[in-house]
């Protein structure tokens, strides 16, 4: 666990260096299973355009990103080519990286791919395509401040804990918040979480969590609702509306 000492010569560090070399990893390695399309998801279209270019066209418009790293399953290399054109124009697009079975799999792969200057990094999931640039640049902002912070939205529901079909815990809604991405993170600080994950056999539901675990605060920034994770067809529907009403005009549509 990091000791309050460590953290704050990691603050002071970072807050010295000012301007800040900044990756974001898109994560396109997932088979998508649960929509039950023949494509990979991060490669079906949504409203024309596939999903892993709607979220680089979103991440390519945040003036603080400098390299994007796209990280795809090792079979998915020959669908890349069929986008050949609309990769080649977007700016700081890094070649394509394979991913692994698991999401931390992914992110170590798209980490070793960064050049040792890069000091912050954007975690993004492909299916997360409708997030909106200025939403991107007010986590950066925070991970800047603070060292680790993702976007998340506060749940509108009554949050049940369940074991074995039985409610065992109604905790308080008002501190249950839903977690999105991206998640930034200072590079030392998601390497060394990442180190500990693999030595600990511990598999995380997402980077922050895998953080977490080495007494990092993460900060949360506030995020829309329309940032959804496209898992299900009826995710689809619901998105393509939104589109279809004009709200998604900043994020490739």
């Amino acid at each position: 666990m990091a000791s309050p000492r460590a953290e704050c010569g990691w603050r002071a560090r970072w807050l010295s260096f000012g301007l800040m070399s900044i990756a974001a990893l898109v994560l396109a390695a997932g088979r998508g299973e649960r929509l039950g399309d023949a494509l990979p998801k991060a490669f079906v279209p949504l409203a024309g355009r596939p999903l892993l270019l709607r979220s680089l066209d979103a991440l390519a418009a945040v003036p603080e990103i400098d390299r994007l790293v796209l990280v795809v399953a090792p079979g998915d290399r020959k669908r890349l080519g069929d986008l050949e054109a609309e990769l080649a124009a977007l700016p700081g697009l890094a070649p394509p990286v394979d991913g692994g079975s698991e999401r931390q799999h992914s992110v170590r792969a798209g980490m070793a791919a960064l050049p040792d200057d890069v000091e912050l990094v954007v975690v993004h999931d492909a299916a997360r395509c409708l997030v909106r640039p200025e939403d991107v640049s007010r986590v950066i902002a925070e991970a800047r401040r603070h060292g680790a912070a993702i976007l998340a939205a506060p749940v509108r529901d009554t949050i049940k804990r369940v074991r074995d079909g039985q409610v065992i815990e109604t905790p308080d809604r008002a501190s249950c918040w839903a977690a999105q991405t991206p998640q930034v993170f200072r590079t030392e600080v998601l390497r060394e979480a990442l180190d500990r994950a693999d030595e600990e056999g511990f598999v995380g539901t997402d980077d922050a969590q895998i953080v977490e675990r080495l007494g990092v605060a993460v900060r949360v920034v506030p995020g829309p609702a329309s940032n959804r994770k496209l898992t299900f067809r009826e995710d689809f529907d619901a998105a393509e509306r939104w589109l279809a009403s004009g709200s998604g005009g900043g994020t490739g549509s």
